[in-house]
């Protein structure tokens, strides 16, 4: 006889047997929920010492909360003398009707798995997913979230991601920040490339590459030139706006006519 059967027999003749069983149960989900804690506190300790990334801990973290619960209430309903055997057969059956309806939800926690194993993008990254650009802030077990410019939180289900078009911006730490102007026809185009070169002056903008400019093609009332800067990915927006502000300013020293669209119309007497 086991030493768990000794005190149930004790328990038994002490307090019959349906107290026995009613503290047997309380005793069981009390013993089981700080073993629970316990567990839980390894798993962080051991998600903080791996290499995956913090986006996808709490993905980690409510499986194997779930699973941990199922086997607690399990052994908490054998305690009560309930027959687990057909509790799981009768959840099987179930099981199949839930999946059904519920399969969007199933379908996000696999793409939730897919995304961990193929790490398209990393906590912090900037990416666009369906046409929704932002920071990657959390890979959770049905969503992926993004924090915007703004400080919008989005939330992107999982299937969603894994289906869509992504697009990091941050895996290879550099970002080309790419500017169309046009200029009057009376511009020299010396003269224009010249004072791209000076605009492209800006702090965050990288020496190498080099920028670059050029022609990009002839409109019916201006050339169209194009400057291409390279920056730190965390620096696009603060080069790509001091690039624009300076356009204006090298333009206009160089006496270099920004045109617009326009119509000439003349009269035969």
């Amino acid at each position: 006889m086991t030493f768990m059967e000794q005190i149930k027999q004790w328990l038994t003749g002490l307090m019959g047997g349906a107290a026995t069983k009613a503290l047997t149960f309380v005793v069981i989900v009390a013993v089981g929920m700080g073993i629970i804690r316990m567990v839980m506190a390894v798993v962080d300790k051991a998600l903080e010492k791996s290499k995956l990334e913090k986006a996808a801990h709490s993905l980690i973290r409510s499986l194997v909360k779930t699973v941990l619960y199922v086997l607690l209430g399990l052994i908490a309903a054998s305690s009560l003398g309930i027959d687990v055997t057909g509790v799981i057969a009768l959840a099987s059956v179930l099981s199949l009707a839930v999946s059904l309806a519920v399969q969007d939800l199933l379908a996000n926690v696999i793409g939730g798995f897919t995304l961990l194993y193929t790490q398209p993008f990393h906590s912090g990254d900037m990416v666009e997913i369906a046409a929704e650009s932002g920071t990657v802030v959390e890979i959770g077990m049905a969503y992926t979230k993004l924090r915007t410019g703004d400080n919008k939180e989005i939330s992107i289900p999982n299937k969603a991601v894994v289906a869509a078009d992504i697009v990091n911006y941050s895996i290879t730490g550099r970002r080309r920040v790419d500017i169309t102007v046009s200029a009057s026809y009376d511009a020299p185009t010396d003269t224009v490339l010249t004072a791209l070169y000076e605009a492209a002056q800006v702090p965050g903008a990288l020496e190498d590459p080099a920028p670059f400019a050029a022609i990009d093609s002839y409109g019916d009332h201006a050339i169209a030139y194009v400057l291409r800067v390279w920056s730190d990915t965390q620096d696009y927006w603060d080069v790509y706006y001091a690039v624009n502000a300076k356009v204006r300013q090298t333009f206009a020293a160089h006496s270099i006519e920004m045109t617009y669209p326009h119509l000439n119309v003349h009269l035969q007497k």
